[in-house]
């Protein structure tokens, strides 16, 4: 048989594999996800998400210690917030004093090269759960701008480098960005979640805050997983409105919209790795069912070939010693 192409050469050995290897992970990519509650001395393991757990700001610090060592120098902080300290406008989240801006400044204090990636929206601090203000079960975009605007604000004043605005509200990067300028905070980014779908992967995450909706769901805010032109219309809006980075939540369902943004976008795209994708890979691993730590690689590196730039992964630390061992 004579065959002129025959792209069995290219996989021959491993060194030729490596030569003509079109994507690569690197511990660079990648953002931790990390949880930080009150108290001092804790550890709170997760069930639902295998090996990830709750950690009161001294733990925290060593945990951060521990994956700075291996590479990995940025993280997303989410707060685990006391029940009692909720209410219906979410006032906790713009306390000064409060546990998440005193996380950030002990963190920036203790490590200045670290890059913190802050959560904004309402839902854990909110006494409704949900990203915005509530009213007769309706939930209010422009009124939650404002709030949403206070919360950044302290994040920015405590130390945050990159304000990831997450509750999709309309306008809300438009309204953060000139509330930043305005204070003298020009230099703080904003990563949007630009499409993030109103999907069934982030119950472990609400079980890790506590967040979970007190009543119906977030499909009036969150994208419909049908959609993908839909996606376009908000990278447009939030590249409008002055965002530096554009992210894709969840990711391993969505490969198609991370690579519809990066076919349309100049901006850096970030995939965030949610919970509930971590933890289905986390059971089959424990079952015997995968190999978790080969399974754990083919995903991440996935949303590399989708066209992400950045990956948001409670992998991060593992993949990092995983990439360490060469």
């Amino acid at each position: 048989m004579n065959l002129t192409r025959r792209p069995r050469r290219n996989r021959r050995t491993e060194v030729i594999r490596n030569l003509v290897q079109e994507n690569n992970l690197t511990v660079n990519d990648l953002i931790f996800p990390i949880f930080v509650l009150e108290g001092e001395n804790k550890k709170v393991e997760i069930t639902s998400i295998p090996g990830i757990a709750r950690y009161s700001t001294d733990r925290m610090l060593d945990e951060i210690a521990s994956c700075v060592d291996l590479g990995v120098k940025a993280f997303a902080p989410f707060p685990n917030i006391q029940e009692s300290k909720k209410d219906r406008f979410a006032s906790e989240s713009f306390n000064p004093e409060g546990l998440f801006p005193s996380f950030i400044r002990e963190v920036k204090r203790n490590f200045p090269d670290v890059i913190l990636v802050t959560d904004v929206a309402m839902d854990p601090y909110s006494s409704d759960g949900h990203d915005g203000i509530v009213d007769n079960g309706e939930i209010l975009n422009d009124a939650t701008l404002e709030i949403l605007a206070k919360m950044a604000l302290e994040q920015a004043r405590a130390g945050a480098d990159i304000i990831a605005p997450s509750d999709m509200m309309d306008g809300r990067v438009g309204f953060i960005r000139e509330q930043l300028d305005r204070n003298g905070f020009q230099n703080v980014a904003i990563m949007s979640y630009t499409a993030k779908y109103a999907g069934a992967f982030y119950g472990p995450f609400r079980d890790a805050l506590d967040s979970a909706p007190k009543f119906g769901d977030k499909k009036t805010y969150q994208m419909n997983p049908a959609n993908s032109r839909e996606a376009l219309l908000e990278a447009e809006l939030d590249t409008a409105e002055g965002a530096d980075y554009l992210m894709v939540k969840p990711a391993l369902a969505y490969l198609d919209i991370i690579k519809l943004l990066r076919d349309n976008s100049h901006l850096p795209i970030a995939a965030y790795n949610v919970s509930g994708e971590y933890a289905m890979v986390k059971a089959a691993a424990q079952n015997g069912w995968i190999d978790g730590e080969k399974a754990m690689m083919e995903c991440l590196l996935s949303m590399k070939r989708a066209g992400a730039d950045i990956i948001l992964t409670y992998f991060a630390k593992e993949a990092a010693q995983y990439l360490k061992k060469g």
